[in-house]
């Protein structure tokens, strides 16, 4: 039975359910990521452009330009900046980040919430529905204490690239704590295509077993197969990843378990990222 106390007390923050509905259910079947057009770079009065859209094929825009309005960049020194010139088409979204600081950037977006799912007179019924946005309030409203079949699931979502202006650095690399990310133990603008490179994931700040991760480099459609790299962390949480040459490289970690804050009763998080390796 689900307490209503405990729902009061839930500390989630707004769930921006458009990125969450983004990655489970169109995701699902399509690929959504962030792709900038340079990674490393050099020099003064730096911008780098990025296109973003949910496509059929990694970083080709053929389905929908997404909703990206919510991107944020983090500067190297921590602080927050905006993005800029942000254009809507019809099959993908563009914006520029202006460069005002030496080191390394990381733009992204995030969200977490509860999402609900029990049946009501025999159909199958869903919090929050597609488009809606996450409130405690709403959870409260919209989801029957004594639901049948009631799967309360606490669920998160993080996708973001990552840009180095001069010398790599690494504030903008820290864990936030909330839902799966990446935790570089390689540079992620420090990769090159003869050299391996490992990666760590957490949940929640705590590295995982079990996150199933799959890389695709750009190209596929240009090659026969998608030529996946598919890896599973280890009990510290780490993978180590072979190349498949250079170029831009689609990434999508998932996982769940059973380790959820109540009243949710499973937690699962999905994790994107756009990573560029360097030749030789």
């Amino acid at each position: 039975m689900l307490n209503k106390t405990m729902l009061n007390k839930t500390a989630f923050k707004p769930l921006l359910v458009a990125a969450l509905v983004l990655g489970s259910v169109a995701v699902q079947a399509h690929r959504a990521w962030i792709l900038p057009q340079e990674t490393v770079l050099s020099g003064e009065g730096r911008w780098v452009s990025f296109d973003a859209a949910v496509s059929n094929d990694v970083f080709l825009a053929n389905y929908n330009p997404g909703r990206f309005s919510d991107v944020k960049v983090q500067q190297p020194d921590g602080s927050e900046a905006g993005i800029q010139n942000l254009h809507t088409g019809k099959y993908r979204t563009n914006f520029d980040v202006e460069l005002k600081q030496e080191g390394t950037y990381r733009i992204f977006t995030a969200s977490s919430g509860l999402r609900a799912m029990w049946e009501e007179d025999g159909k199958r019924r869903m919090y929050p529905g597609r488009g809606e946005q996450y409130s405690a309030e709403g959870f409260k409203k919209a989801v029957p204490e004594n639901a049948e079949k009631l799967v309360v699931s606490q669920a998160s979502r993080r996708m973001e690239t990552f840009v180095t202006l001069g010398a790599p650095s690494d504030k903008t690399l820290q864990p936030t704590g909330q839902g799966l990310e990446l935790v570089p133990v390689t540079h992620p603008n420090d990769l090159y295509a003869g050299e391996a490179a490992e990666f760590r994931f957490v949940m929640d700040g705590e590295p995982v077993q079990g996150v199933e991760v799959t890389l695709i480099r750009e190209g596929t459609r240009y090659r026969n197969s998608q030529q996946e790299i598919t890896l599973t962390s280890d009990n510290n949480g780490l993978v180590s990843v072979n190349w498949n040459g250079a170029g831009r490289y689609f990434l999508e970690a998932e996982y769940k378990d059973n380790k959820a804050k109540k009243p949710a009763t499973e937690r699962s998080g999905t994790y994107v990222a756009v990573l560029e390796v360097l030749p030789d």
